[in-house]
């Protein structure tokens, strides 16, 4: 199970923006092996961050090889004023249930991932 993590500093958006982030979302919704995502924000800083959850490596790119997100990526200097991207491998993932997340229910037993007190 993987993650991409894309966190961005916002600038200013257009209607080209809002259409073309909806299409990614789509997309990124329709490929098989998409788990889900969620999204933060932070006040203090203006950041936002976006997770999404993927079954395997080639789920993941699949969506960074689509065209419309080629096309955002090559355009992002438009509506952003800075982002980062983080793809990472879940190596453990667990909870009590009592909250809605891309991951609840699914089976990641934690490997190597230090167990608090």
């Amino acid at each position: 199970m993987y993650t991409s993590t894309f966190t961005f500093l916002p600038g200013q958006y257009d209607d080209a923006f809002h259409a073309l982030d909806q299409v990614i979302a789509e997309v990124a919704r329709s490929i098989p092996g998409y788990l889900g995502e969620e999204a933060w924000e932070n006040p203090a800083t203006g950041l936002v961050c976006n997770v999404y959850y993927w079954e395997s490596m080639d789920a993941l790119q699949a969506l960074m090889r689509h065209p419309s997100h080629v096309e955002a990526k090559q355009a992002q200097s438009r509506w952003l004023n800075g982002y980062q991207v983080v793809i990472a491998q879940v190596v453990g993932s667990y909870g009590d249930g009592r909250i809605a997340h891309p991951l609840a229910g699914q089976t990641v037993a934690p490997s190597r991932v230090p167990q608090r007190a």
